[in-house]
């Protein structure tokens, strides 16, 4: 038996093999599989939801420090117990440091993992069309990184 995932992707492929392989929305594909009975809509439990609102809502909280710095509020960490992934959030500032440690790390393999698979799609990619120039990928952000905070310190000047 397929797993949500894989009925999702199905859904995926079918859309594109009936409207061709042009980019498209998922709210488009979604719309598309439930007016043609592919799936139902979900019966919603109001608690799940508005703990993702409230969640979406705690990621997009940011404060400036005494020296002009902008930061993340609130940070998560996620935990399994009982096989059962749960996700903590705490306040910056009152969170205890072992969260924050974790919360940290979390963070720090989710954007290794994310690069790790960028570097993959690109490779893949640039094999695929062997006769286009390669799309080129730097992995360092270390000038990046200064960039911005450069850009930070412009701000704080200015105000």
């Amino acid at each position: 038996m397929a797993t949500k995932t894989e009925h999702l992707q199905k859904l995926w492929r079918q859309y594109h093999e009936e409207f061709g392989h042009l980019p498209v929305t998922t709210r488009d594909v979604v719309k598309w599989a439930v007016d043609t009975k592919r799936i139902p809509l979900p019966e919603i439990d109001p608690y799940d939801l508005l703990a993702d609102d409230l969640a979406r809502a705690l990621r997009e909280e940011y404060a400036t420090d005494a020296q002009g710095r902008r930061y993340r509020k609130n940070h998560a960490e996620r935990v399994t117990k009982g096989g059962v992934q749960h996700t903590f959030w705490a306040i910056m500032g009152f969170a205890p440091r072992e969260h924050m440690q974790m919360a940290f790390a979390q963070r720090r393999e989710q954007i290794i993992g994310d690069c790790a698979q960028l570097k993959t799609d690109v490779d893949v990619y640039n094999d695929m069309n062997e006769g286009e120039p390669p799309i080129q990928l730097v992995l360092d952000f270390t000038d990046d990184v200064a960039e911005r905070e450069a850009w930070r310190g412009d701000d704080r000047e200015a105000a």
